[in-house]
């Protein structure tokens, strides 16, 4: 009893199975939609899609969107090929979807290049429609008479869809504005002409044609704030001065060193002289006791020097006085 209760039971279990796997295979719901809808694909290519590892319902959806939207032309090989070369269908049908809605030209080989080089095709149509709106980062810039101005602005762009395969992004605009935005204030003759026309910035930037090569369309460029910043000239003539005081300061130090070393040097003669004085004066005694020995200096000879050596002393002495003494007369 126990085995024949068993055995249903596993025939049951088996059929089953098979009924699932049939069913992920055969996808028989999937289809009926599709012929509902009026799309034209039959049981066969489903089951050879979940042989080619495509999920039949990404493929059906996408069909089953594109007829009900009248985009007749796009075929199934086409979509499975995007799916298999790693595309998303998907976004690729909501983008043709839309682009056909907004009288957007848009084919299926540009749409799905653009979705193959990684950029959001669905979300550059929508960017078409509704343009976007970039802020850019605060800006310094300096005008001619030295005062720094601080600037922000509000770039409107729109994507241009033939440029999205190669086309630069939102840096390549933000740089190119900010780049535009410092020449603009660099040319101006003073600070305060910028600050009373300030769209005449947005005007010369917009003149520029900024949006060469990129895969946007700048519609404006809007200027939504400037502030005043530093007076970058007085501070650039306060550090000029600031150094040429440092080189004065450092040549005036140089000429008092060489002062001093001549000065040095001019002592180190003077006492190299006197030594050379006193050296020769050292000699006289000897020259003299020489002299006596060898009778060339009689001792009447030596008196008649020293009344001499006295004599000249005297002199030097009433001709130069000392300040404490003054001349008094000379009583008997």
């Amino acid at each position: 009893m126990e085995e024949m209760t068993f055995l249903p039971v596993v025939l049951l279990g088996a059929a089953v199975f098979l009924l699932i796997i049939f069913f992920y295979y055969v996808p028989f719901l999937l289809w009926i939609s599709a012929k509902v809808s009026g799309v034209n694909i039959s049981l066969l290519q489903l089951f050879l899609m979940r042989i080619r590892n495509v999920p039949p319902s990404v493929i059906t959806r996408a069909m089953i969107e594109a007829h009900k939207a009248g985009l007749k032309t796009l075929t199934r090989d086409e979509l499975e090929a995007h799916y298999l070369a790693g595309g998303h269908v998907e976004r690729v049908v909501h983008a043709l979807v839309s682009a056909s809605k907004a009288n957007i030209e848009l084919s299926f080989q540009m749409a799905t290049a653009i979705d193959l080089a990684g950029r959001d095709v669905f979300e550059a149509v929508q960017m078409s429609v509704n343009p976007k709106v970039i802020d850019t980062p605060p800006v310094t810039a300096v005008s001619k008479n030295g005062i720094q101005l601080i600037a922000k602005a509000r770039v409107t762009v729109r994507a241009n869809i033939k440029q999205l395969v190669g086309g630069a992004g939102e840096e390549t605009i933000l740089a190119r504005v900010g780049e535009g935005i410092v020449s603009s204030i660099g040319s101006a003759e003073n600070h305060e002409s910028v600050l009373e026309n300030p769209d005449s910035i947005s005007k010369l930037v917009l003149r520029k044609g900024l949006d060469a090569g990129t895969a946007f369309e700048i519609l404006s460029i809007d200027i939504a704030d400037i502030d005043i910043g530093k007076n970058i000239g007085a501070v650039l003539q306060m550090d000029q001065a600031q150094a040429d005081k440092n080189i004065a300061q450092a040549k005036a130090e140089e000429r008092r060193a060489m002062a001093v070393a001549v000065e040095q040097e001019m002592k180190a003669k003077a006492q190299e002289a006197r030594a050379k004085v006193i050296e020769a004066e050292a000699e006289v005694p000897k020259a003299m006791a020489e002299a006596f020995r060898n009778g060339n200096l009689g001792i009447m000879d030596y008196y008649k020097m020293k009344n001499i050596e006295a004599d000249t002393g005297m002199r030097e002495a009433i001709a130069k006085p000392s300040a404490g003494n003054s001349s008094k007369p000379i009583k008997d």
